[in-house]
């Protein structure tokens, strides 16, 4: 085994660790706090953090991966979780509902900082181990490092559920936090000092960080709007929808979401086959044609549940094909962003894209309880659309033309 895919191996295998762990805690967090009574207000505002992290995380964890190398923000954003693990499992059902709710923000917007951190880190490290003449290498090893990342985040979520069945909220944090100890220190061991990242080829500056490059920028607008779109209609409304309109459990909801989000990471790590990268590398023009294509089936989806076609189909049956166009629009931009990063700023481009990405989540999920209470379902396809549109119209100003082989 060479050392670039052993060490790809071991980030990869920290990653998915951290994932489990990250789907976990979601599902942990918002069945205790059902159970214990608080309202899905309170609960939403126990996640608000964690998204408005990741804008900070993204553009301040570029930097300091470019400044103290890669291994450290990883490192990092899996000790922070831990830390985030533990701390949680102190919570104490006799507290009062605001100590509860502020104490769990607080923490909540810790883990989700150590998500982005980890997410940057192992992303970023994915264009420094990638030898810089295989063709096709990068668009592959970053399919499968983001599909699985998805396909794990699903079974977390299962595992979550499972975990507080057994263990209750403590045990289950704590086995948890144990868990990716154990995993973070298998890593520093066998990683050692062969992943250093662009540490020391510059010396950035903090407002590097906001990137000069017009591709990068633009491909950073498009994204915003694509993973908005997404949230738009997915975080609230979709949800909202099946429990209240087609009579689904919460069980039934919660199983279904996770299945959803299985298939779309499974999607992704098949994206390079769906597209055959290996004989012509994604551009500009591939990434408006996707784009194009989920505006068209989410325009379907809208249409049909507008004309009373059956729900089930209309939406469920729509959903599917949404999943597996909107994972080949993800899994292509996590591609062009790496592939059109700077050699020695690499970390700093893909922070930066990611903060975009993460406005664009907490957007979406802003605009999806909005879009929902004014306009049911359809609301929230329709504003989906609208953001899509946008997306596509600033996808134009992409080159139509890769880069030259990036250097590793």
């Amino acid at each position: 085994m060479s050392a670039a895919i052993r060490n790809y191996a071991l980030v990869t295998g920290a990653y998915w660790g951290f994932t489990l762990t990250d789907g976990a805690l979601r599902m942990l967090v918002l069945l205790h706090f059902h159970a214990l009574g608080y309202s899905a207000f309170e609960i939403a505002l126990l996640f608000i953090l964690y998204e408005f992290a990741g804008i900070i995380t993204n553009l301040v964890g570029g930097w300091l991966a470019q400044a103290r190398g890669l291994r450290f923000t990883l490192y990092s954003g899996l000790i922070l979780q831990i830390a985030s693990l533990a701390a949680l499992s102190l919570t104490s059902p006799d507290w009062l509902p605001a100590v509860s709710v502020a104490y769990v923000m607080g923490l909540q917007a810790a883990s989700g900082v150590a998500k982005d951190l980890t997410k940057m880190s192992s992303k970023s490290a994915i264009k420094v181990l990638v030898p810089a003449d295989a063709k096709g290498a990068l668009f592959k090893w970053v399919a499968i490092l983001t599909g699985s990342k998805n396909a794990l985040k699903g079974v977390g979520f299962f595992m979550g559920g499972a975990l507080l069945s057994w263990l209750g909220f403590s045990g289950a944090l704590i086995a948890m936090a144990i868990g990716l100890a154990i995993t973070l220190i298998a890593v520093a061991l066998s990683l050692g000092d062969t992943m250093t990242g662009p540490a020391g080829k510059i010396k950035p500056k903090f407002r590097d960080v906001f990137s000069r490059d017009r591709k990068i920028n633009v491909l950073s607008a498009a994204r915003l709007f694509l993973f908005g779109s997404r949230d738009i209609w997915f975080v609230v409304g979709l949800p909202v929808f099946l429990a209240a309109e087609l009579g689904w459990s919460h069980i039934e909801v919660g199983s279904y979401m996770a299945l959803w989000v299985i298939g779309y990471g499974f999607i992704q790590t098949i994206a390079p086959k769906m597209l055959r990268a290996g004989s012509h590398e994604p551009d500009g023009r591939t990434a408006r044609f996707w784009i194009a294509a989920l505006i068209a089936v989410t325009t379907a989806i809208a249409a049909a549940v507008t004309q009373g076609i059956t729900p089930e189909f209309a939406v469920l049956g729509g959903l599917l094909v949404f999943g597996i166009i909107f994972a080949v629009n993800s899994s292509l931009h996590s591609y062009l962003i790496l592939a059109y990063a700077e050699g020695d700023k690499v970390a700093m481009n893909v922070g930066f894209y990611y903060m975009s990405n993460a406005i664009g989540r907490l957007s979406g999920t802003i605009l999806s309880g909005v879009a929902y209470y004014y306009g049911g379902l359809v609301g929230c396809l329709v504003t989906s659309i609208v953001f899509l549109t946008i997306s596509w119209i600033i996808s134009a100003a992409l080159p139509t033309r890769m880069p030259a082989t990036p250097q590793s």
